[in-house]
């Protein structure tokens, strides 16, 4: 396993650019120590656990990850319909009963609503005639 590539793909997959992991490791820390350190097929410990603990990734990912086994089991479990993410050709409902029944809920949603202000209105109008 590569560390140092590791932490490179991690970061990218959270989108971060090198200079901001620096400034998050602290002031002894720079885009091109960032790169070097990237390159490293091994990382001391201490700082493998503080890079994760600032990506929030557990040191374990560093280690252990190898993106030919990752690529494999995604293969395999996506890759035929038997397991995994399977695409429902039939669903459970129909799109304009579903639309029906939304446009419905909002109209009753409006119908409380007038209501409740019909009656704040009464309520403040038995206030200002009470006052008088």
């Amino acid at each position: 396993m590569h560390e140092g590539r590791n932490v490179k793909r991690f970061r990218e997959m959270l989108g971060i650019k090198q200079e901001a992991l620096a400034y998050e490791l602290g002031d002894d820390w720079n885009q091109k120590k960032i790169s070097v350190l990237e390159q490293k097929e091994t990382i001391d410990t201490p700082l493998l656990q503080q890079i994760s603990d600032t990506l929030k990734i557990p040191v374990e990912a560093f280690k252990n990850f190898d993106e030919e086994q990752a690529v494999n089991v995604i293969a395999n479990t996506f890759g035929d319909n038997s397991i995994g993410y399977q695409r429902n050709e039939n669903p459970t409902f129909h799109p304009i009963d579903k639309l029906v029944q939304l446009h419905e809920e909002k109209i009753a949603l409006y119908e409380r609503m007038l209501k409740e202000k019909d009656e704040m209105m009464a309520r403040l109008e038995n206030m200002v005639i009470k006052e008088k």
